[in-house]
C-alpha cells in the first residue's frame, strides 16, 4: 500500500459516504466519459470505474500511477495518464478527443485554483467539475456579492458553483490540518459576460482586486496606477457607488465597469500591478483518493 508523500502533502480519502456524494454530484450519465484527477489509491476511481463507460485518471505521483495501471489492468475502460492537472490537454488523450467530458476529483490543495482555472479556460471546457478543495477555496468559489473575491468572479464567470457538503479531516488517512469540502461547478455554455476578448474584463477586475479592503475608487486607483480623479468620471457612468467595496460588485456591474471602462479608453490598462493576495485563503495540503 502506497504511503502518503509529505512532499505532496497527500491525505488518502478513506470515508466512502463522500465518495457517494462525490458521484452523485457529478451526475455521471451512461455515456459520459470522466476525468479524475489525483486518484491516489483509487478509492473514488473504483468507484467511478462501475458507472462510467470510459475513465481518465490523471495522476502526478509516478508510483501511485504504476500502481492504478495494476489495479485496472483489467478493465480496458479505464486509462492512466501521469501528468500535471495545471498542463493537462484533454485533446491529447485519445480516449477525449472530441468527446464531452466531465472533470472528478481531490485536488492537491497548492494547486487547487490553477487546476480549477486550467479547466474552466480550456478552448473545449468539461461540462461539469465535481473537486475536493480546502473548505475556504470552496467558499471562496460560491461566494455570493458582499464576499466575493477574485478567485470567486474567475470561476463563476465560467460556471455555477454549488457546495455539495463539508469534509471532516477524519475522513482521511493521515488527517489533514484543515477542513475540505466538495464543490460541483456547472460549466456555462457561454462565458457570463459578453467582453472581448475576456481578458481584458480580466484586467480591470485583477485591478479591482488590488487593495480589496479598500474603498473601489481607490483599489482601481492601485491597480491602475492611475489617480482616483481619473476613474471618477468611470464609475460614475456606471451608477457604481465608488464608496463600495470590490467584494460587494456582481459580475454583471464588473461588466458594466469594465464596458465603462473601455469606453473611456482603459486609463491605466498598460500600467497593472500584482493584486494583494493577503485576505486569500492559504492553501497548504492535498487530500488524495
Amino acid at each position: 500500500m502506497p504511503r502518503p508523500r509529505k512532499s505532496l502533502g497527500q491525505h488518502f480519502l478513506r470515508d466512502l459516504s463522500f465518495v457517494r456524494r462525490i458521484v452523485e454530484a457529478a451526475e455521471i450519465a451512461p455515456g459520459d466519459t470522466v476525468v479524475e484527477i489525483g486518484p491516489g489509491r483509487g478509492a473514488l476511481s473504483r468507484r467511478l470505474a462501475e458507472v462510467s463507460p470510459r475513465l481518465v485518471l490523471v495522476e502526478l505521483d509516478a508510483s501511485l500511477a504504476d500502481r492504478l495501471r495494476e489495479t485496472f489492468a483489467d478493465r480496458p475502460t479505464v486509462t492512466v495518464i501521469t501528468a500535471d492537472a495545471r498542463e493537462f490537454d484533454p485533446d491529447t488523450v485519445a480516449e477525449l478527443t472530441g468527446r464531452p467530458y466531465r472533470v472528478v476529483g481531490n485536488l492537491p490543495y497548492y494547486a487547487a485554483a490553477p487546476i480549477v482555472r486550467r479547466f474552466l479556460e480550456l478552448p473545449r471546457k468539461p461540462e461539469m467539475l465535481v473537486v475536493m478543495v480546502q473548505r475556504e477555496v470552496a467558499q471562496g468559489m460560491a461566494a455570493r456579492p458582499g464576499d466575493m473575491g477574485l478567485l470567486s468572479v474567475g470561476v463563476q464567470v465560467y460556471a455555477e458553483p454549488r457546495i455539495v457538503c463539508h469534509v471532516p479531516p477524519g475522513a482521511f488517512a493521515p488527517p489533514p490540518k484543515v477542513h475540505s469540502s466538495v464543490v460541483a461547478l456547472k460549466v456555462r455554455p457561454r462565458p457570463a459576460v459578453a467582453v472581448e476578448p475576456l481578458e481584458t474584463f480580466f484586467d480591470l477586475v485583477r485591478a479591482g482586486f488590488a487593495a480589496p479592503r479598500k474603498t473601489l475608487s481607490n483599489s482601481l486607483s492601485v491597480g491602475l496606477r492611475v489617480p482616483a480623479s481619473t476613474l471618477a468620471p468611470v464609475l460614475e457612468s456606471t451608477g457604481i457607488d465608488p464608496r463600495r467595496r470590490p467584494s460587494t460588485l456582481s459580475i454583471p456591474e464588473w461588466e458594466a465597469l469594465c464596458v465603462a471602462w473601455r469606453l473611456a479608453g482603459s486609463p491605466g490598462r498598460n500600467a497593472r500591478e500584482e493584486p494583494d493576495t493577503a485576505g486569500e485563503p492559504h492553501v497548504v495540503e492535498r487530500p488524495a483518493g
